[in-house]
């Protein structure tokens, strides 16, 4: 299977260390698409976005710690119907990620949110968007125009796949105001 993002590109960005790769067996019930990126691509850690990396249950026999229904009932919290068997995959700025297995989507549960927002179509884009969002960070280490940023990163995730600022309130048009006002 093809994919734009490779691996050669994510390891060039985070390193080897910085790429978890999830094994393609067992992956009983995930989107075959999904299943071969995380296999051979990977998804990256950083401090931006900490990928959910422990495959021991850090919870117990009776609560589920791959996805997010029983989790959220641990902690109380509401969670949709529809979402109850997602995967969780990490956490985006302050946004819990989950991944709908069956259709490959990205969801984010922002932080005191009641509801989640779409955030990416699949999984290697998020991956693409986590890669240029490296590139950004280290450019804007190095001194380039904020506003120039925000620009670019927007023009390029958006052409790859538009979801990622379709809800004005996603972590990614939140992280590029942010950025456009000097708050980083």
């Amino acid at each position: 299977m093809n994919f734009t993002v490779t691996p050669e590109s994510v390891i060039a960005t985070y390193g080897l260390g910085g790429v978890t790769y999830f094994p393609h067996q067992g992956a009983v019930g995930v989107e075959s698409r999904t299943a071969n990126f995380l296999s051979s691509v990977g998804l990256p850690t950083s401090d931006v976005f900490t990928s959910r990396m422990d495959v021991e249950d850090p919870y117990g026999p009776d609560i589920d710690a791959i996805t997010i229904g029983s989790r959220f009932a641990h902690y109380g919290l509401r969670c949709p119907d529809e979402s109850r068997s997602w995967w969780s995959l990490g956490y985006l700025f302050t946004s819990l990620l989950a991944l709908d297995p069956t259709t490959g989507k990205i969801f984010a549960f922002p932080e005191g949110a009641m509801e989640y927002i779409e955030l990416h179509r699949d999984i290697e884009s998020l991956v693409f968007a986590l890669v240029e969002f490296r590139k950004l960070e280290i450019a804007h280490d190095n001194g380039a125009d904020p506003e120039e940023l925000a620009s670019r990163f927007r023009e390029t995730v958006n052409a790859f796949d538009a979801t990622a600022f379709a809800d004005e309130e996603s972590q990614w048009n939140l992280s590029m105001e942010e950025l456009e006002q000097g708050i980083w």
